[in-house]
Parts: structure tokens; sequence; C-alpha cells
């Protein structure tokens, strides 16, 4: 069986869980881009950074390039195997930057305060190829970042250090991008032995570090989070958490058995099969498919409307087609239905998205 892993939903749906396959493609390619981009540095050939990873060297940047953990796992693999710099899993993380990010990215910058900041980061950490589980948490006088790899890493000890000490540089970069430069942590706490083939640089980090602790932990003073956010909108942050909230769907809709029924309908969805042609397809009885859609909070039709829908958009967006071509791209007998559908889905007529 595939291994998996459980990510939390933001606010609103906080008990439900996306469960994704180590295999499943869909997440963007920043991690994997900073690992490949480290070791091209070091003089090691494309082909060589990205054995067994499956994807193209003209494809590790490009914005619509999908990855899976097990991607991601793999390049970190060739990195342990191909690097002698002792640093190499920290350099890797602090090259991950705001601007790297995106619209997830963007978000964090614009938050108004940084505790809002904090919780952000951590309930849309899903959008960002997620390494390990992340926490936060604060008391009066101390703030902590407690970071678990995911259990992909587990089982190997050099590996789990690698994505340990990779995420640390993510979060400390991260941290110095919005708060400053001078942003320096109070301790790092790493809950296995030091090692001798890599670690911490503790001159960057600029604190000491603790090995054999009960936890990871990035632990720095509160007093950093009541600074005030200079780059903070409050006008523009509720705008850019719907967008991510519009990304977070569209990566459960890439995941599970959603994702699977997605694959099939796109394959043509002008004359997309019935349900119960799907559920011969990926060989699952009619019932139990219906019950794991449900569990991931959808049902069939719903499933095939949100893709028609997120097609008309990008048709009527991006291209000059007339409503009855679309119409028929979508498997609409005539521009009148496809007319009335379109108002049913997003309560807007065509010409309104033209307009836009």
């Amino acid at each position: 069986m595939q291994p998996t892993t459980r990510l939390k939903k933001p606010a609103g749906s906080r008990n439900e869980i996306l469960t994704v396959g180590a295999g499943d493609r869909v997440y963007e390619s920043t991690k994997l881009g900073a690992v490949f981009d480290m070791l091209i540095n070091h003089g090691v050939p494309a082909d060589v950074v990205l054995r067994d990873v499956n994807i193209p060297h003209q494809e590790v940047h490009s914005p619509q390039t999908r990855i899976s953990l097990t991607q991601l796992m793999t390049i970190c693999q060739n990195a342990l195997r191909l690097s002698t710099d002792r640093h190499l899993a920290y350099r890797i993380g602090a090259s991950v930057h705001v601007s790297t990010y995106g619209m997830f990215g963007y978000a964090i910058l614009c938050c108004p305060d940084f505790r809002k900041a904090m919780d952000f980061a951590m309930r849309y950490h899903a959008l960002a190829a997620p390494l390990a589980t992340i926490e936060f948490s604060e008391d009066k006088a101390d703030a902590r970042w407690t970071i678990e790899p995911n259990l992909h890493a587990v089982a190997e000890s050099a590996l789990y250090r690698f994505v340990t000490e990779m995420q640390i540089g993510i979060h400390i970069s991260l941290m110095r991008d919005i708060m400053g430069p001078t942003f320096t942590p109070s301790e790092i706490g790493l809950a296995y032995p030091q090692a001798s083939d890599f670690g911490l640089p503790q001159d960057q980090i600029g604190c000491p570090v603790r090995f054999e602790q009960p936890a990871n932990q990035i632990v720095f003073r509160s007093q950093w989070l009541d600074r005030s956010a200079d780059l903070g909108n409050k006008t523009t942050y509720p705008t850019i958490v719907a967008l991510c909230d519009d990304l977070l769907g569209d990566l459960k809709l890439r995941i599970g058995i959603a994702g699977k029924i997605r694959a099939v309908l796109l394959r043509d969805i002008a004359n997309p099969p019935s349900f119960e042609a799907i559920a011969k397809l990926l060989d699952v009885n009619d019932r139990s498919l219906r019950r794991q859609l449900r569990q991931q909070g959808f049902s069939f039709r719903g499933l095939r409307d949100e893709l028609r829908t997120q097609i008309a958009l990008k048709y009527l967006r991006h291209t000059t087609l007339a409503n009855e071509d679309i119409a028929l791209a979508l498997g609409f007998s005539d521009a009148a239905n496809f007319r009335r559908a379109f108002h049913r889905w997003t309560n807007k007529a065509p010409s309104d998205i033209r307009g836009e």
C-alpha cells in the first residue's frame, strides 16, 4: 500500500484531513528546485541530480510542474549521496525565501501581524510540499516551531536528519524575510544525537544547538512577535487568504479517489464516462466509490461540475472561443444549456467573466 501524508485543512474546517499519497503529483516544485539548484552549483550534472526523480531538468522550475513527496524524498536522498558539504541541508533550506513560495509566500508577507503570520504558515503548510509536520506554540517568554519529518523519512536516520535540518533552514530563512535579517533563535533543539557526517552551521544560525532533546524545535523569544509587521496589509490579506483557500481546494481535487476520478474525467470532459463506468475502470464497486468520495467531501456530480467550471473559466478568460464552441468542448448540446449550467455553477453569466 502506498504511504500517505495526513494534512490538516485550515480554519473553518480544522477537523478535516487531507490524505495525500506519497506518489500523488500535487505539489509545486519549489523545494525540489532548491535542492536541484544547490547541487548544480556544486558542479553535479543535472541528470545525476535527478536520477530516479523522473522529471526532465527543463521542467524543474516550470510553474506547471507538479511533484510528489516520493520525488522530493528521492532528490533529498540523491543530495545525501552526492555532496560532502556538511551543511548542505541547512544551506538548501536557507536558499528558500518567501518570494519562491508564490501566493503562499505573499500571504505570509501580507499578514497584518507576526502572530497571524505564524498561524497562517502552520495552517496552510499543505501548499508548500510539506516534508515535515510543523506546529507553532507560544508561552509568556518563548515561542517555538516544532518540526517532525514525514513518515517517509523516519525509517532512514540520515534522511530524517537531512529533512529536519533543511526544514530548520527554511524556517529561519522565512522568519528573517518577514521579521528582518537580525532574527535569531534562542536555541535549536534536535531529537537525535550529534553526528559527524553533516549538521547545522552554528555560526549562521547564531544560537546554541542542543541534541537528544524531546523534539526538533526552533525556540525564539516571544518579543519578536510583538514587533510591527511593516509589510503587512489588512486590506490585501483577506483577498490573498481566499486565493490560498482556492489553491487548497485545487489540491484536494488532485488527491485520493477524487483525484483519480478527476484524472479520468479530464481525459474527455466533453464525453465523460458514467459513475458506474469509472467505478469499473478503477476496480471499485459503486457503493465503496461513493463512500470514499463522500469521505473527501465530494459527490460525483459536484466533482464533474467543479472541473467543468474550472475549464469554462479558463476558456472564457484566456481565449476568444465563442460560447457555442465552449459548450461543445464541455459536452453541452448548445450554448443556451451551457449558459444555464454556468450560471448555476457561478451565479454569473459567461459574458460577466469575459468583462472582468
